[in-house]
């Protein structure tokens, strides 16, 4: 991939990528504030300066380097804190704090759908209304794949938060011990091939039903 090129490419992914990730994470951080946990709002987390959320592995090295290598990017916030003793009702708030990450990337899921029928509508071929639909398309697509990836039942993950709740406490905790692997299970499953099988049917059903609305 040539300089200008991949200047292109970043230009397109960087914008999607870095706001996927960081309006998850602020939400996480702005659901628990509302349900009784400053934790996040204390720590300056409640802000869409992408710098207060980057990790610096996640965040800027993968992604840049899955888009030199022509692959859809893929990338993780550092996450937002919080103490699930200062919630009101900590079962059943972690779930929805853990909710509002994927919920998030369902709202910008829209929004990207929206700006992409808008630029369609507008029937432009400037290089410029190119470069915006398809930043628009990787913005759908990235919020498909973080939203669908972050409900996998996996500790830490926030579907394993949203089982947790249905849990009996003893079974919870169970669950829970799971977490200091789940990030070895994941890559485990993801080399093997089965976290692909178990989730691209439903990334892929999810795009096409975008897809028919636009």
């Amino acid at each position: 991939m040539n300089a200008v090129a991949l200047v292109q490419q970043v230009l397109i992914f960087a914008i999607p990528v870095v706001f996927a990730i960081t309006v998850h994470e602020v939400a996480h951080g702005w659901v628990a504030d509302k349900l009784g946990d400053p934790t996040a709002k204390v720590m300056g987390r409640l802000t869409l300066n992408p710098v207060k959320h980057a990790d610096p592995v996640g965040t800027v090295a993968l992604p840049l380097l899955m888009i030199f290598l022509t692959v859809p990017p893929f990338g993780w916030a550092k996450p937002v804190p919080v103490e699930w003793r200062n919630l009101r009702q900590p079962r059943r708030d972690m779930a929805i704090v853990a909710a509002a990450g994927p919920a998030a990337n369902l709202a910008m899921l829209i929004l990207w759908m929206v700006f992409l029928m808008f630029l369609n509508a507008g029937g432009g071929t400037t290089a410029f209304t190119y470069l915006m639909q398809e930043m628009a398309i990787v913005g759908i697509k990235i919020n498909v794949v973080i939203m669908v990836l972050n409900l996998f039942p996996l500790p830490p993950l926030d579907g394993s938060r949203i089982v947790a709740a249905f849990l009996s406490p003893a079974w919870a905790v169970r669950y829970a011990k799971l977490e200091p692997w789940g990030f070895i299970i994941l890559l485990g499953l993801l080399f093997s091939g089965i976290l692909g099988a178990l989730l691209w049917p439903i990334m892929n059903l999810v795009l096409s039903i975008v897809s028919t609305i636009i």
